[in-house]
């Protein structure tokens, strides 16, 4: 029979049962995880305007190279 895992989250090599954590911990732990996914969300975001920015930056090399 497999054993089963108890959820847990490990902390600065410390691991933690998510059942073993006060209403505050659980709190803070969906802070970090909110946080988390708003910085993931802004990472690509900033991979979307600097793709952006580098096609901005090709027409405008090839609007003046027709000055040349």
């Amino acid at each position: 029979m497999a054993e089963q895992t108890i959820p847990s989250i490990t902390l600065d090599d410390k691991s933690y049962a998510l059942d073993s954590l006060t209403e505050e911990a659980k709190a803070q732990l969906n802070n970090l995880r909110v946080v988390d996914a708003e910085i993931a969300r802004l990472q690509n975001m900033t991979k979307i305007a600097q793709t952006a920015r580098m096609t901005y930056y090709h027409a405008l090399k090839a609007e003046l190279a027709k000055l040349d």
